[in-house]
C-alpha cells in the first residue's frame, strides 16, 4: 500500500502541471489584463458640451482614474498650469434614422448613432490631439406591437455606445505621451 501512489494524487500532479504550462504560455505571448490608464497630465479642463450624457460619464471616468477635472463651473484660480490640458467638446449628439420600411410604409428597422468630437490642447494652446470624431452605429429592429420594449432597448443601446465612446476617449488620452 505504501509503494504505489494513489490515482488521485497523480491527477492532481497532472492538473497542476497543466495549469503551470498554461500560465507560462499566456505570459509568454504578452497577454496582460488592461490596468488603470496612466496620463501624461494631472488635470483636465472640460469645456464645450459638458452637460451631455457622454461628457458626464467621461468626467466620472477621468476622476476615478485620478485626474482632477475642471468645468466652466470651476474657478480658473484653482487650476494648476503645469500638467494641465484642455479638452474642448465639439460635438456630442445622438441620432436615430429609419433604414428599413415595409411595403405599407411601416418602420421595420432603425439605426442609432452616437457622435462625439473633441480636441485636446495644453493650457498654453498647443494642440495635443487634433479634432477627433468618434461615431458609433447600432441597428435595431422595430415593431409597433412592442413600442415600450423597443424604447427600452434603444435607451440601453445608447448607454452602451456612450460607455464605449468614453472608453475609446480614455485610451486616446492615455496614449498621449508628451505635452
Amino acid at each position: 500500500m505504501h509503494g504505489t501512489p494513489p490515482v488521485l494524487s497523480r491527477r492532481a500532479v497532472w492538473l497542476g502541471a497543466l495549469a503551470g504550462a498554461c500560465t507560462v504560455a499566456l505570459s509568454g505571448c504578452g497577454f496582460a489584463l488592461r490596468g488603470a490608464p496612466k496620463f501624461a497630465f494631472e488635470s483636465l479642463r472640460l469645456q464645450g458640451s459638458e452637460a451631455t450624457p457622454v461628457a458626464r460619464e467621461l468626467r466620472r471616468a477621468l476622476e476615478s482614474a485620478g485626474l482632477r477635472v475642471f468645468t466652466s463651473d470651476t474657478p480658473a484660480s484653482r487650476e494648476g498650469v503645469s500638467g494641465h490640458v484642455v479638452m474642448t467638446v465639439l460635438t456630442d449628439q445622438r441620432e436615430k434614422t429609419v433604414v428599413g420600411q415595409t411595403a405599407a410604409g411601416q418602420v421595420r428597422e432603425m439605426q442609432l448613432r452616437t457622435r462625439f468630437a473633441f480636441r485636446l490642447a495644453t493650457a498654453a494652446g498647443k494642440n495635443v490631439l487634433d479634432d477627433t470624431e468618434l461615431l458609433l452605429e447600432r441597428d435595431i429592429s422595430f415593431t409597433e406591437t412592442a413600442v415600450l420594449a423597443k424604447e427600452a432597448e434603444e435607451a440601453l443601446l445608447f448607454r452602451d455606445m456612450q460607455s464605449d465612446i468614453v472608453q475609446q476617449i480614455m485610451r486616446r488620452l492615455a496614449a498621449v505621451q508628451v505635452l
